[in-house]
Formats: structure tokens, C-alpha cells, sequence
């Protein structure tokens, strides 16, 4: 962490940023409240199954965002928080046992137990996945106090009452002066035909489409807490209101999280923060869309998903082999976050190659130096500098990551050519060679979190490519060209290339 005073990109101002928000269902100009910081917060994982490729969609589209925030000398704070009670089976009618809790009661173990194992399991994934962990992590649990509070002030304004130890928003009380359903679009007429009864307590709402703020604990509930009403736990949706405004304020930039959390949970957040604070907490709305298999969104409910683990050990039915976290970050940022992706062994294949073919460029461009007078080109010059400003203006349009990679794809041709003598660096400047240089491997690496990794899997290709290197050099040392030929050949017949310059020979597969 630095105290220094974050000093934005001259890019950030030639490449000014727009972004579509939910809310207005358009795209618009992104201003910061408090610029040169920003304050954003995703809903974050119940924690209790590992996380699937659907969630890694989800997490892969915000942390791009927050590097390339963080990449032009944005101060971002990420807040992304585990919900660790309150989340129950039936989302809509707030209904049904705890999701945790239930886990628990099925392994015979402490809800406790199952969030402290599934949060472990799920930093572990996402660290392979080079997601960066934002900057601060609540738990719903941690927030217990700040939660009644809040119901507190809600009922103080008028919009919720107390049912029998339960506490329940008013949405219709609320919908005569505000706007429910101003994210989804929906009206209260079809929720009030379409609203299923909460199972457990249907005369305690007076409409159907109430929403609980605090529930009072059944005799066997594990997980309660004292509150003014009863001993209970709070309401899902509470816990986005409270834990965002807490360490973003009551009004901040960002709120992001999928589709399927655009109703209900997120319209019960902007009513809640408006009943509660006298005004929405949210500037820009984003939500990413869904993974699909075999054209259905990849969920646990749906039992259509296949976890990271068993992306990266190929342990799946569904999978033809296994995927590395790198093959899989890389196939999640080809597509627009706002667009659908659906999951088959081809695109992920694909996206292996893509990837390797990338990194390659990048390996290559690290090696390439500066040779000759300039003989600068200038439409040459042009085209590299168009190709990397291409790369901010594509991120800067919404986040546009597949668009980026279009381009860096482009550079990446042009690196080969220079690295293979088809064209000479001289024709660039040396301003934009060390440009091309520095910016491609920042926007793959800082901003697309892409990481090398091993061919292999560390099997010992590294190792082995260095002996066979060695030896054809010592071939050509003797002068016994057929040898070092041949070593060559029987390589490039198995797929990988040996390319020969100044500081040495370099490898890559094909």
C-alpha cells in the first residue's frame, strides 16, 4: 500500500470511460464521485460449494474492471463480501432453510466449519485463477449490528413492520412514493400475481411480495442472533446495504454482481438504501450475463455446472480433458462481459491455443531488441501506436476486454514479424518500439491478469528443451550442421519451434 497521491494516465483523460448501466439501460459516461477514487462493491459467494466456471465468469468480468480502474491511477476500493447467513433456498419468497446451515446439518458440522472450509476453497481457486482479492472482504455475519440498524431506520421511516418476531419490508407502502422495481423493469401488478407465499410464514406478510429484513429463528435454527424483535438472522438482501455503504458510503460508484441478481436482491437493495438513507446508494449498475451449458444457465440449482477443481484436473463427464487456470481466464475474457457464453470442450480448446499463441508474442516481444538506425516507417509507426491506443479505447468502451484482445492479437503478429526479420525495428520509432514494448506486456499482464505457465505443468518440458538446446549448440559448435538440423526438424515435426537470436534460442509450442 502506498500514500502517495494516485496520479492518473494521460489516457484515462484521451480515453474517457463509459460504461452501461443497468439502472438507465444505456451506456454512459462514467464519473467518478470522488475522482481519482472509486468506490465499488460485488455481491460475493454464499460459501457453501466450491465456486463453479459460472462464478469465475462472474468474479474474472470485476476484477478486469478493477485492474483497468487501477491501470489508468484510479484509487479503487473493492469491496466484494461472503455471505455467510441469511441466504435461503428460496430466493424470491425469502424461504426455506439456510443454504449454510443446511450443508451443515448434511455433513454434521458447524455452519461455522462449512464457511471457513468453502472461503478457503474458494481464495484457492480464484488465486489460480489470478483474480485479485479485493479490498476489503466482510462477512454478513460480521455485521449483525450495523444490519439492525438499518432495519431500525427502515421501520422508522415507515416502510417495513414486525410480524410475529419477523421484521418485512413494505413494498407497496414503498412503491406509492418510490419506484420498486426501477432496476428489472418489473411493476407491482405482476408481482402481485406472480410473487410465490413465503412458505414459512404466509400470514405474516400482508402482500406476497414483502421481503424480510430479520426472520425470527425456528426452535432448531443454529445460526440466530438477539435483536429488538426476536433472536434471529437478517435477510439476504440486507446485508449488500449494509456492508456497501459501511465502507463505501451512502452514496458510491459501483455496484456490480450477474444478471440473476438483478431481481430480486439487487431492487431490494436500492428500496432498502432509499427507505433507509432517503436516497439510492448506487451511481452505475453493472451486471455481468450468464455461462451457459447446453444453453442453460450453469448453476448449482440447476445441477448443470462444473467446478473449478474439476475444470483443472478434467475430472467432469462433460469435459474432454483438463484446462489450466489460464486457459480458462483467457476463454472468459473473449467474449464481452454482457454477453452470453456457452460452455463446450471446442471454445476452451480454442482458447488454449489463443492463449499459448499470446503468451508466446509476449515471451518473443521481451527478447526483441532495438538494431539499426531508425528508418522510421511512418505508417508503420502509426498502425503500432493506433493498435495500442485501440487497447485503451476498447477497455475504456464498456470494458470490452475481447475487443482488446483483437487488438494485442494484431501486435502480436508484428512482434513475430519483427523477431523473424520479415520487417525491421528500425522502421518503428524508438519512443513507440519501447512503448509497444512496455504496453503490450502491461495490458496482458496487468490488466488481463494473464500469467505464464508451464507447457507441462511443470512435468519437466522446461528442463528438457534446455538439454536439447544445448546440445544442437554444441552440434553447430563442432560443425556438425546435419545434427543440429535434425534436432531441429524432429522438433518442429512435434509441434515446437526453436527460434534462434541474439542472447540465444528460444521454444514455443505451436
Amino acid at each position: 500500500m502506498t500514500n502517495q497521491p494516485p496520479v492518473l494516465k494521460e489516457e484515462a483523460k484521451q480515453f474517457p470511460i463509459s460504461v452501461y448501466n443497468s439502472i438507465k439501460r444505456e451506456k454512459e459516461a462514467f464519473i467518478p464521485l470522488n475522482p481519482p477514487h472509486i468506490g465499488m462493491y460485488v455481491c460475493g459467494p454464499t460459501v457453501y460449494g466450491d465456486p463453479h466456471l459460472g462464478h469465475a465468469r462472474k468474479n474474472l468480468a470485476f476484477d478486469i474492471i478493477f485492474r483497468y480502474l487501477t491501470y489508468l491511477g484510479y484509487r479503487v476500493r473493492y469491496v466484494r463480501n461472503i455471505t455467510d447467513v441469511g441466504h435461503l433456498e428460496d430466493e424470491v419468497a425469502g424461504a426455506g432453510e439456510d443454504k449454510i446451515a443446511k450443508k451443515a446439518r448434511l455433513e454434521k458440522l458447524e455452519p461455522m466449519e462449512i464457511v471457513a472450509y468453502y472461503v478457503r476453497r474458494f481464495h484457492k481457486f480464484y488465486d489460480m485463477l489470478n483474480i485479485l482479492r479485493p479490498s476489503i472482504e466482510p462477512t454478513a455475519s460480521g455485521h449483525i449490528i450495523e444490519q439492525i440498524d438499518l432495519i431500525e431506520k427502515i421501520m422508522e421511516a415507515g416502510f417495513a413492520y414486525e410480524a410475529n418476531g419477523s421484521v418485512y419490508f413494505d413494498v407497496p407502502k414503498y412503491n406509492a412514493s418510490n419506484n420498486y422495481g426501477i432496476l428489472s423493469g418489473r411493476n407491482i401488478e405482476d408481482l402481485m400475481s406472480a410473487t410465490r407465499d413465503d412458505l414459512e410464514g404466509t400470514d405474516e406478510k400482508r402482500s406476497p411480495q414483502d421481503f424480510a429484513l430479520w426472520k425470527k429463528a425456528s426452535p432448531e435454527h443454529i445460526m440466530r442472533w438477539p435483536s429488538p424483535w426476536s433472536d434471529g438472522f437478517p435477510g439476504w438482501h440486507l446485508e449488500c446495504s449494509v456492508m456497501s455503504t459501511k465502507y463505501l458510503g451512502e452514496e458510491f460508484d459501483i455496484h456490480g454482481g450477474g444478471m440473476d441478481l438483478l431481481f430480486p436482491h439487487h431492487e431490494c437493495e436500492i428500496a432498502q438504501n432509499t427507505a433507509g438513507y432517503g436516497k439510492p446508494a448506487v451511481r452505475y449498475w453493472i451486471h455481468n450475463n450468464m455461462l451457459t451449458m447446453n444453453g442453460q444457465k450453469m448453476s448449482k440449482s440447476l445441477g448443470n455446472f462444473i467446478t473449478l477443481e474439476q475444470l483443472f484436473t478434467g475430472d467432469h463427464a462433460a469435459l474432454e480433458k483438463a484446462y489450466s487456470p489460464m486457459t480458462v481466464r483467457f476463454f472468459t475474457l473473449q467474449s464481452h462481459y454482457r454477453s452470453t457464453v456457452d460452455f463446450s470442450n471446442e471454445a476452451l480448446q480454442a482458447a488454449e491455443k489463443g492463449y499459448k499463441r499470446l503468451m508466446n508474442a509476449l515471451k518473443t516481444s521481451r527478447s526483441l531488441e532495438y538494431i539499426g538506425k531508425p528508418k522510421v516507417n511512418d505508417e508503420a509507426d502509426k498502425t503500432v501506436n493506433s493498435l495500442l491506443d485501440s487497447c485503451y479505447a476498447s477497455l475504456s468502451d464498456d470494458f470490452n476486454a475481447a475487443k482488446t484482445i483483437a487488438s494485442l492479437f494484431d501486435i502480436a503478429g508484428r512482434i513475430n514479424s519483427y523477431a523473424q526479420g520479415e520487417k525491421k525495428v528500425s522502421e518503428l520509432s524508438t519512443e513507440t518500439f519501447e512503448r509497444m514494448q512496455t504496453e503490450f506486456q502491461n495490458f496482458i499482464v496487468d490488466v488481463l491478469g494473464l500469467q505464464e505457465e508451464s507447457d507441462d505443468g511443470g512435468s519437466g518440458l522446461d528442463a528438457a528443451m534446455s538439454v536439447l538446446i544445448e546440445l544442437r549448440q554444441q552440434a553447430r559448435a563442432d560443425k556438425n550442421f546435419a545434427m543440429a538440423d535434425q534436432i531441429r526438424d524432429e522438433l518442429q515435426a512435434a509441434g515446437i519451434s526453436l527460434k534462434d537470436g541474439r542472447d540465444g534460442t528460444t521454444w514455443s509450442i505451436d
